[in-house]
């Protein structure tokens, strides 16, 4: 079927303006650009490394004793030691109070993936904010989200995090009833994060495959072997 030239489907839109030439990467020959590329594919594995040893930089971390605090939930309040889910681990995102919204907590969590991988490397995660629960669950509704939900309001768990108004993300690990922590960044340190393999690299616990540098007696397995589609764990 012929489409007319008004069309105004989504791939239609208005025309797309021109980026002065200056302002466009260089043209250059297939070869030049091979050159290039593998070069530029080098720096990128010499990141990759760097990046692999402070993982394991941050699997030594020592861990700090945290203390008790009660949460309210989508079922009451939940103890900090609930929120591992029966897990060893615990990620935690501590999003901005309001409304309004903080747009770039609202992105984080966007970028959050299917829990269920982290799951299966005995890693639970939740998001807490000092705003009223009835709030938080509102958005959680409007945007779809899946990962837990929490208010720490009449508590100090922003204040002993270090967050107070702010954000931030905070990696726990359990000792039977005891909670420790582990990790923390915020800024920038959070842009980065989002994919199950960015998150298992602040745990102490890491992806636990064999290939890491990861402190003896800890868990690790056959890379890949543990890759599931999320719904046959």
């Amino acid at each position: 079927m012929s489409t007319s030239p008004m069309s105004t489907s989504p791939m239609s839109a208005a025309p797309m303006s021109t980026l002065p030439a200056a302002a466009l990467p260089p043209v250059v020959t297939p070869e030049e650009w091979s050159v290039a590329a593998a070069e530029l594919r080098a720096a990128e594995k010499e990141h990759t490394r760097a990046g692999d040893a402070l993982a394991a930089r941050r699997r030594r971390m020592p861990m700090v004793e945290f203390g008790t605090y009660s949460f309210e939930g989508a079922d009451g309040p939940r103890t900090l030691l609930e929120l591992f889910e029966g897990r060893r681990q615990l990620i935690v995102y501590q999003f901005m109070p309001g409304p309004p919204w903080c747009e770039g907590c609202c992105m984080f969590t966007d970028q959050i993936s299917e829990l269920a991988h982290l799951h299966a490397r005995d890693t639970s995660m939740a998001v807490v904010s000092r705003s009223a629960y009835r709030d938080l669950a509102a958005l959680r509704e409007r945007m779809g989200w899946q990962v837990p939900f929490l208010s720490s309001a009449g508590n100090d768990f922003a204040a002993d995090c270090g967050t107070g108004e702010g954000f931030g993300l905070s990696v726990f690990l359990r000792d039977g009833d005891r909670v420790f922590r582990t990790y923390f960044t915020t800024g920038r340190g959070v842009e980065a994060l989002g994919s199950v393999w960015s998150f298992l690299d602040r745990t102490p616990l890491g992806r636990q495959e064999t290939w890491e540098d990861t402190p003896a007696g800890r868990p690790q397995g056959a890379p890949y072997q543990w890759w599931r589609l999320h719904d046959e764990y």
